[in-house]
């Protein structure tokens, strides 16, 4: 897999967890193992984009 395809995989999976915490939160639902796994993404993001600027 490249890595803009990666990239791209990883923005979705962000989005989608977004819209997941947005619901439990409206639930009262716990909301911190989406908060840990968005923060992994965000860091996953930032270390591909780093991959593409070299």
């Amino acid at each position: 897999m490249d890595l803009e395809q990666q990239l791209q995989e990883l923005k979705m999976d962000y989005i989608r967890l977004q819209g997941d915490l947005e619901k439990r939160e409206s639930t009262s639902q716990q909301v911190d193992p989406l908060i840990k796994q968005l923060e992994s993404i965000e860091q996953q993001i930032a270390e591909v984009r780093a991959k593409l600027q070299q």
